[in-house]
């Protein structure tokens, strides 16, 4: 269960599917992003027992970007530049340094985008269910995998340090609901 303390912004979902063209490009972008940061996490000397899972990780998230890629295709939309998302600018900030502090942070951090990820894939999931079917169950199938990522980051950074991963998950929550109270109008996920 996510335990996140501010939920989406109602009208989110009705705000971003107007332009599906720039969230798809969005979406597609987080993806990769998503893919490569598993990868990233391997140089994490405290990971390196979980190299495997953070592989099937990587390559889960590039399925997805390809996935994307075929829905843009498929309407005859660009692949384009990425937008900037404060809120995962502003999550990143908060990561600490020295290696354990930022394994356990960038774990966190992680968990947190794919637990976000998995709460607006359901509101967009709801909301395109009569317009856009297909992109409905699209997005519908992506619920149980983001949920999977986020437990597992959460694991992984239990496994490390309990106490302080719980610490750093609490103000990470608390950080989390600060960022998620600035509302945006960019047609982005996060």
């Amino acid at each position: 269960m996510l335990m996140l303390r501010r939920p989406v912004d109602p009208d989110w979902a009705s705000r971003v599917t107007r332009r599906l063209d720039e969230l798809l490009v969005d979406h597609a972008h987080l993806e990769r992003k998503a893919a490569t940061t598993a990868i990233h996490l391997e140089k994490y000397r405290e990971l390196y027992p979980q190299v495997h899972v953070l592989n099937r990780i990587a390559i889960e998230e590039l399925q997805h970007f390809e996935q994307v890629l075929s829905i843009l295709e498929k309407h005859g939309w660009s692949f384009g530049q990425p937008q900037r998302s404060e809120w995962i600018t502003g999550m990143m900030r908060g990561v600490r340094q020295g290696r354990r502090e930022s394994a356990i942070d960038h774990l966190v951090v992680c968990a947190l985008i794919e637990g976000r990820s998995c709460e607006k894939f359901q509101c967009l999931a709801r909301h395109l269910a009569d317009p856009e079917p297909a992109l409905s169950n699209f997005y519908q199938s992506l619920v149980e995998s983001e949920g999977n990522h986020y437990a597992t980051y959460l694991i992984m950074a239990r496994e490390i340090d309990l106490a302080e991963t719980d610490a750093r998950l609490d103000w990470f929550l608390d950080l989390d609901a600060e960022l998620m109270a600035h509302r945006h109008d960019l047609c982005i996920l996060h």
